[in-house]
């Protein structure tokens, strides 16, 4: 082939089409640039679920990398949709929205109406021939005046300049004929077309893994999926020249896909997130109120405030004023407010207690300033990241602090984090055996017998043991067949299988929320989850504000109550004192069940070696016995 062939992908399904794509976003983009390929899109299906990473990765492995998604019409067709610019992405992630929340979870579904006024900044593709909505009258009865018809009116919807018909070669006759009819209407109606390969792996050794995957979809054994398989291995991440050669005599639809590559131009850094005006009275801002509420809390938490908690509020609110953070600090104050209104014991947690401004609009319980804590461990210039304040909530009220947060700042401005739950061991087993056939209970045995045989690696020395594997529970580790379901359970491990939602953490914008990242239903009746993780989250620059449930907090809440029932007393948390010694001879003696942090069993052993008698005895306590510490053999066991 010619050195002068060039080719961009323009149709690519990585592991977030959940089931759908057997290659994680991360390889793709590192295939693309193995293969010198002139820019790659990433176009999962109805969902920008790996759009961060995959930008990241693009950038990292320095190729061009478009933002796109695979699109589901109410008549289960679809349109593949690619990202031009700014407005486009707004777009596109509102379509997206539209399409998700009004479906139960896991499903999504727009109208033609809904993608033509959401259509500026995109640019589209027709679809695959096997499911395209232009491809759907020629697959189905070969109408050409309908495929057509359905041609124009979205080149009216997008622009001459912005649709493309898309035709594919598998290799597989039926697609053979309706990419040919394709390419009739694209001939009379004068509509350039690209080709793409409708990608599902980054390699070709990936068919096999993808397969699996779409007998795990469909709930059936590998040995029935009979036609739901596709017919040989030609949807992997392929070359110019590969490319060229399935497309014979038609340069024209490689060179095109460059044209569509150069149209987008959208930079995802570009996308700027603003935390949502917080009201505050008439003649205040947020600053100025957030400075009033601050030495309103510091003068009745300290009774006087003294000159070095003064400071240090002077301190912390000048460099809170310099980020710009007035409205973060105000929303969290906001919630916690009216758990307090709300009789629903609330408090802060983490690095969020170095801070006197937080101790002092009453977000934490501890007096930063008393205990000698480092503000810059919660904020810092230097550091140039958000503040992280979570929130803990006497969890049997948490859902009304949730609700409240969605009431107050509205459905289209608040989403919860998505959790993504990936295969690990017992899960990947399972799935992958029943894919296998596998009986339930011959996976159950293997995920047993590999929990087993991964203890007995971890404790034992192996060179001692000589054992067969998994002989145990009578499942041999080593058998052909049982082999090949571990092989294919160690490249599933951290696929994503489904999305859950995260412990806590809200997002709240001041544009609407749904322009920056596609939101949808979550399993939880009135609760709306975004397409990203927290880390994704934080990558893409969106404040988290965590609201955790805890137990203990409930526990202490209504022994809050009882006292002030039984002994006409009301206990103000943040004054009680942190050196009661009858509190240290119970943590000296582990009587420590239900207390944060200290409740496990590494804790209650050494509590009693350490013998804390301080505060920050608990502080150090708490430091070592941690995993890194741990791990880095900082600590013996």
């Amino acid at each position: 082939m010619s050195d002068a062939i060039s080719y961009a992908e323009l149709h690519a399904h990585s592991y977030f089409s959940f089931l759908d794509g057997a290659s994680s976003p991360e390889n793709l983009a590192g295939r693309a640039k193995e293969l010198g390929l002139a820019a790659l899109a990433l176009t999962d299906r109805d969902g920008l679920y790996g759009a961060v990473r995959f930008h990241q990765a693009a950038r990292g492995a320095g190729i061009r990398g478009i933002l796109g998604s695979e699109v589901t019409l109410d008549s289960g067709h679809h349109l593949t949709l690619l990202v031009r610019n700014e407005w486009g992405y707004r777009n596109l992630s509102t379509l997206l929205t539209l399409g998700r929340t009004r479906r139960p979870k896991g499903e999504s579904a727009v109208t033609l109406a809904e993608v033509e006024a959401h259509a500026d900044g995109l640019v589209a593709l027709s679809g695959c021939p096997a499911h395209g909505l232009v491809a759907a009258p020629l697959a189905a009865a070969g109408d050409l005046d309908a495929a057509r018809r359905v041609a124009g009116r979205l080149r009216e919807a997008f622009g001459a300049e912005n649709f493309f018909i898309e035709v594919q070669n598998h290799l597989v006759a039926s697609e053979a004929r309706t990419s040919a009819l394709l390419l009739d209407v694209a001939r009379a109606e004068s509509i350039p077309a690209v080709a793409t390969n409708d990608v599902r792996y980054h390699r070709p050794a990936g068919r096999r893994l993808c397969d699996v995957l779409a007998a795990i979809r469909h709930g059936l054994p590998l040995d029935a999926m009979g036609a739901r398989l596709r017919p040989n291995g030609e949807w992997f991440l392929k070359s110019a020249d590969e490319m060229a050669s399935v497309f014979r005599g038609r340069k024209d639809l490689l060179a095109n896909t460059l044209r569509v590559a150069e149209r987008c131009v959208f930079d995802f850094d570009s996308i700027r997130f603003r935390f949502p005006s917080f009201p505050v009275p008439e003649g205040e801002t947020p600053f100025s109120y957030l400075h009033q509420l601050a030495y309103a809390g510091a003068r009745d938490r300290y009774r006087p405030l003294h000159r070095d908690a003064a400071r240090q509020i002077a301190h912390e609110l000048d460099l809170i004023e310099r980020l710009d953070l007035a409205g973060y600090f105000l929303v969290v104050w906001d919630i916690v407010r009216f758990c307090r209104e709300n009789g629903i014991l609330a408090q802060g947690r983490g690095s969020a207690a170095n801070s006197a401004v937080c101790y002092a609009l009453g977000i934490t319980a501890v007096d930063p300033v008393g205990l000698e804590l480092l503000f810059e461990r919660f904020l810092s210039e230097d550091r140039r990241e958000a503040p992280d304040i979570d929130v803990d909530i006497a969890h049997q009220e948490r859902e009304k602090v949730i609700q409240y947060v969605y009431e107050r700042y509205g459905r289209a401005h608040a989403g919860m984090v998505c959790e993504i739950i990936s295969y690990r061991g017992r899960s990947a087993v399972r799935d992958v055996g029943k894919a296998l056939g596998f009986s339930l209970e011959q996976v159950d045995r293997i995920a047993k017998t590999l929990d087993h045989h991964a203890a007995e690696e971890a404790a034992a020395d192996m060179e001692a043991e000589g054992k067969a594997p998994g002989g145990h529970l009578g499942v041999d580790l080593e058998a052909p067949r049982v082999k090949r379901l571990l092989e294919f359970c160690r490249e599933i491990a951290s696929f994503p299988r489904h999305l859950s939602i995260h412990v806590g953490g809200m997002v709240i914008t001041a544009d609407p929320l749904s322009r920056v990242v596609p939101i949808e239903n979550a399993a939880m009746p009135g609760r709306t989850v975004i397409q990203w993780d927290k880390d994704d989250t934080a990558a893409a620059g969106l404040v988290k504000i965590d609201l955790l449930g805890l137990g203990m907090l409930t526990v202490i809440q209504e022994a809050v109550k009882l006292v002030a029932r039984h002994e006409g007393k009301t206990i103000d948390l943040a004054r009680l004192g942190a050196n009661d010694p009858k509190v240290y001879d119970l943590f000296c003696a582990a009587d420590t069940v239900g207390v944060f942090q200290i409740e496990s069993r590494a804790q209650m052993n050494c509590l009693p070696r350490l013998k804390p008698r301080t505060f920050y005895d608990l502080v150090v306590e708490v430091a070592l016995i941690r995993p890194g510490p741990i791990q880095g053999d900082m600590v013996h066991p």
